[in-house]
């Protein structure tokens, strides 16, 4: 099918070839001048070579590969702020867990250090207390001197700013439960979000240290994910922030889940040549999972939608892609263009094309190799 349209000019040729040289040469059927192919009898390439306007599609949709991870806007990672041993594990992977609730027990000596600060501290501040209030009595009856109340009346202030600093940093450290005057060197390890206990790192009797680098639990709320992705530079025209994101898992092929593009990043990562980006995915049912890979399609509306050509239209030639534009009948140029990622056989066109023109969509590759041929010749 395809080399029908050169049939008849390689015929011609060697009716020539092979006729009387009295014969006069019959004209070229076409011929090549630069990147314009012409042909002299248009009507020559009706059957073979077919020339469409190109067409505006819908929204913009762009296919790209993204990894789902959590959401860090409600993710903790709980490290203990203590050294010590596990005593015991209150809760386990896969539990839902309320803000507040114990995770896990420690026995450590330097929580139990700061209990013992802090039960100190509070038995000065009560000696301090008292001591002022009988050094106030005495110097009302005249038994004591003013600077003796001066003095009582610093080391209450003092005394108070102790028991003060050491009960906050029980409080930093163990919340409501470590409020109390005993000494028992137990740290209650708390969530400080409400979740799902998504990740779980320690064991009974393992020894934690508060410089570790990997948290004790991870607290999150899976109802939502962030799905990252990478645009080329080629493609960054075709996205925004706020596009609506469709997402793809190859568990569920029958599946569709809703997102939308949150972040677009400022600049290239130098070895990748991208930009990263950053979406949130509904997790309906829960059924997508951190660090699943997925497939994305964005899509950002532009008025009255987007220049497309057929991809079949689309020579491409060591990394470049052409197409024939017709500037008058039998007349086609060979025109560079910019392209975005196929989709269902439709190519959207970021750059080289008027909104007017009219290109070869059957035929392309024909014209290309006449054009070869009769630049070479």
């Amino acid at each position: 099918m395809k080399a029908s349209v050169l049939a008849p000019a390689v015929l011609a040729a060697a009716a020539t070839a092979c006729g009387p040289s009295e014969r006069p040469p019959a004209p070229a059927p076409f011929w090549v001048q630069g990147d314009v192919i012409a042909f002299a009898d248009p009507s020559s390439r009706s059957s073979t070579v077919v020339v469409e306007p190109v067409r505006r599609g819908g929204a913009a949709r762009l296919s790209l590969t993204g990894r789902l991870v959590w959401d860090e806007d409600a993710t903790v990672r709980v490290f203990p702020p203590v050294s010590g041993r596990v005593a015991r594990i209150a809760t386990d992977l896969g539990r839902t867990v309320r803000k507040g609730d114990l995770l896990a027990v420690l026995a450590s000596p330097d929580f139990g250090q700061a209990q013992a600060d802090t039960a100190r501290a509070e038995a000065d501040f009560r000696t301090a207390e008292h001591n002022l209030a009988r050094v106030r009595l005495l110097q009302e009856r005249g038994a004591a001197a003013r600077r003796e109340l001066e003095q009582a009346e610093a080391d209450h202030d003092r005394a108070r700013a102790e028991s003060e600093r050491t009960r906050a940093r029980l409080r930093l450290w163990g919340g409501e439960r470590a409020q109390d005057a005993r000494v028992d060197q137990a740290f209650p390890l708390l969530s400080p979000v409400g979740g799902l206990v998504v990740e779980r790192n320690l064991n009974p009797g393992q020894e934690v240290r508060s410089d570790g680098t990997t948290p004790l639990f991870v607290v999150s709320d899976p109802r939502r994910l962030w799905v990252l992705l990478d645009v080329t530079e080629k493609d960054l025209a075709d996205v925004a922030a706020g596009a609506r994101l469709v997402v793809h898992a190859q568990a569920y092929p029958n599946r569709e889940f809703a997102g939308r593009l949150d972040r677009l990043g400022a600049g290239l990562d130098p070895s990748t040549r991208t930009v990263h980006a950053r979406g949130t995915v509904a997790n309906e049912g829960g059924l997508l999972k951190s660090e699943m890979y997925v497939t994305v399609d964005a899509e950002t509306p532009r008025p009255g939608g987007r220049l497309v050509v057929p991809a079949r239209a689309v020579i491409d030639e060591n990394g470049r892609q052409f197409v024939f534009v017709e500037e008058r009948p039998g007349r086609y140029r060979r025109t560079p263009v910019s392209l975005g990622a196929e989709r269902e056989g439709a190519v959207p066109v970021v750059d080289g094309l008027a909104a007017d023109a009219r290109i070869v969509t059957e035929g392309s590759l024909l014209l290309e190799a006449a054009w070869a041929g009769g630049g070479k010749s």
